[in-house]
């Protein structure tokens, strides 16, 4: 009897040791309300200039090469500190993906607006592991298809609504050429 009521305190004090070591649900506050609350007031394309912009940028900027009249650079940081950068930049990408989804931002058809925003904090998520294990062909391979998967999505919501609300684009979007770059082009098309 007296080993069965070892066993029997042991184990309520045990159980009530793991209850203590689990985390505890915060009491809401009086007058809180239960429901979450988001203001997103903000123009979307205040949120995309203030917010996910930046954080693409703060990726791509850290990608690739550049060449220029001093040669061909390599993008790729060159310290944890630099590498750190991309990774802020994928984190807000990937929430900027649920922030998306939210009640207010969200636009019609919605169906294809949360594909795009969740492909986006999908892609965002393995291109934070890239920058995170800090391997430049990834980060590279990876902010392309973080870029495919903007440029479909303003396709969709920006650029097609634009065409059908003003029609196509007047003139020519591309600079006139000099007139030696125009020969040399005709000269290697064998005009």
């Amino acid at each position: 009897m007296k080993r069965f009521l070892v066993l029997a305190a042991s184990a309520v004090l045990a159980s009530t040791a793991l209850t203590a070591c689990q985390p505890q649900k915060a009491a809401p506050k009086a007058g809180a309300s239960a429901t979450p609350k988001f203001n997103t007031d903000l123009p979307m394309t205040e949120f995309m200039g203030h917010f996910v912009d930046p954080a693409a940028f703060m990726y791509w900027k850290g990608s690739g090469t550049m060449i220029d009249a001093q040669g061909e650079h390599d993008l790729s940081p060159t310290t944890d500190e630099g590498w750190d950068v991309l990774v802020s930049g994928a984190t807000m990408l990937m929430e900027a993906g649920n922030a998306l989804q939210m009640d207010g931002r969200r636009r019609a058809p919605e169906a294809d607006w949360n594909k795009y925003a969740q492909l986006l904090t999908e892609r965002a998520l393995i291109a934070r592991k890239a920058a995170e294990a800090h391997d430049k062909k990834a980060v590279f391979d990876e902010g392309g298809k973080l870029y495919e998967v903007c440029v479909a999505c303003h396709e969709q919501y920006v650029i097609q609504p634009d065409i059908k609300a003003n029609g196509p684009a007047k003139g020519d979007p591309l600079p006139t050429l000099p007139k030696d770059a125009e020969r040399k082009i005709e000269k290697k098309a064998g005009g």
